[in-house]
């Protein structure tokens, strides 16, 4: 059950050319700085990049962005980072912007082993172009909903305050925001943590990702 790794390079060895990346954190907060360093430093090329955001110059997926090893970025946000901004006015990255609320679905849907999620965000702007929409009854009323798809994430990389050996997490603060959502989504999780304590060690009550999820 022990799930531990010796470094960094190593939790990240497997991530092939052109893989599926879902990587947590919010803002600057609770991202996976030593994997996206060690994917910096492996070289690996052609990522699709699920995040909320699309890290600042210097950090996060930013690092990603400056070596060009990011073929496209899928994210609700985007607007601290000027490589990000040089790259898609240049027409080098290709960029899928979403709802906040719809990325964070996706993931949970993916985590549930969902297809497909109906929101009304997007319906009667440029997000629901060329996609299907059905109607519900809600209260009485036919109401407008797009279908949007799970995500297909093939590694996950997350960051928590601390986690145990068996892969149970505890996040801290707004770290908490997508960084679990992230680890269900994910066919393989990677996690880094502050704190690395033995099995048994973190109260069973305040862990918020279940080491199931983490491999």
């Amino acid at each position: 059950m022990n799930k531990t790794v010796s470094n960094a390079e190593a939790a990240i060895a497997d991530i092939p050319n052109g893989a599926v990346l879902g990587i947590g954190g919010f803002g600057l907060c609770g991202i996976p700085e030593n994997s996206i360093a060690a994917l910096v430093h492996k070289g690996v090329k052609d990522l699709t990049c699920i995040s909320n955001n699309a890290g600042v110059d210097n950090f996060g997926i930013g690092l990603l962005l400056k070596t060009r090893q990011v073929k496209k970025m899928i994210a609700s946000y985007v607007g601290e980072n000027a490589e990000f901004e040089k790259q898609l006015l240049s027409g080098e990255l290709d960029v899928e912007l979403i709802p906040q609320g719809t990325l964070a679905t996706r993931c949970l849907a993916a985590g549930y082993g969902m297809p497909a999620i109906f929101t009304p965000a997007g319906i009667g702007t440029e997000v629901a172009e060329g996609k299907e929409t059905r109607k519900f009854m809600i209260d009485g009323v036919d109401k407008e909903f797009l279908m949007e798809y799970a995500f297909q994430i093939d590694f996950a990389l997350v960051k928590a305050w601390k986690g145990d050996t068996h892969g149970n997490l505890v996040f801290r603060g707004t770290a908490r925001n997508f960084n679990p959502l992230m680890a269900m989504a994910g066919k393989t999780t990677i996690a880094e943590v502050e704190e690395l304590v033995p099995a048994g060690t973190l109260d069973p009550n305040y862990i918020h990702t279940p080491g199931i999820y983490v491999h």
